[in-house]
């Protein structure tokens, strides 16, 4: 189980490396536009999480802080969730990447918040929103007001 609780962030770190360490190259632009790079950590989940199905269905239908806990004791439910959580990381993750660049936010600056987002996204997701809410700002055009001469 140890393996695959490892393997379901390492298959999405040539993912992560593209946005991170090569964010301009058009290649990087290409793979990271498929919304199909997200299945990749889910199939790790798939693997684990099929057996048992059964303990992930009780938690979502009834969640109970109790019986998550008792559930996580549980490595493949665990690893599970981990997997899970490394999915929607990489979604989260590709959702930044793409959006940055078509509002040019330098790289150098996305790198690190890219960074944060594997790291910890609910602190780095609302970092980049303000980020956009500025280089947005500074992009806008200025109205223009017209005189009308008589």
């Amino acid at each position: 189980m140890s393996t695959l609780f490892d393997l379901s962030f390492f298959v999405t770190v040539p993912f992560w490396a593209l946005m991170i360490f090569a964010p301009t190259w058009r290649l990087t632009r290409a793979i990271i536009s498929s919304p199909w790079i997200v299945l990749v950590p889910l199939v790790v989940w798939a693997i684990v999480a099929v057996p048992v199905l059964g303990a992930l269905w009780s938690l979502v239908t009834s969640p109970s802080l109790a019986a998550i806990t008792d559930a996580v004791a549980d490595p493949a439910v665990l690893t599970a969730l981990w997997a899970q959580i490394i999915a929607w990381d990489l979604f989260l993750g590709r959702w930044i990447y793409l959006d940055s660049r078509e509002r040019n936010v330098h790289p150098l600056l996305m790198g690190p918040l890219l960074v944060g987002t594997i790291l910890l996204s609910p602190i780095a997701f609302p970092i980049y929103l303000l980020v956009r809410e500025v280089t947005q700002r500074g992009t806008s055009p200025v109205p223009q007001t017209s005189s009308v001469s008589a």
